[in-house]
């Protein structure tokens, strides 16, 4: 496989690791807030759909991008009544 960047795997550590470090942690610090927080003990599918997108992280398979990406978009192709006062999720929602 070529490599299309002009950098080595070890530049492209060196040089973006800590921001992507603290990006998890972010994360980790949200999801760790959401079960210390008190009410609705259901699950939320954008939390779901957060945690299906972790998974991806594991994968050695070139494509986890796409495959994330494809987990939060939403694929109907048909169009809705009506959006409502709100706005997107990031998420899809399950179906009702």
């Amino acid at each position: 496989m070529s490599n299309p960047s002009q950098l080595s795997k070890t530049e492209v550590i060196d040089r973006y690791f800590l921001e992507h470090r603290a990006k998890l942690l972010d994360i980790a610090a949200f999801l760790d807030r959401i079960d210390r927080a008190e009410g609705d003990d259901g699950s939320d599918f954008r939390i779901d759909a957060l945690l299906e997108c972790a998974k991806q992280l594991h994968s050695s398979e070139i494509g986890r991008t796409e495959r994330m990406l494809l987990l939060l978009s939403d694929s109907t192709t048909e169009p809705v009544d009506s959006a409502g006062t709100k706005g997107a999720t990031g998420a899809v929602p399950p179906k009702s």
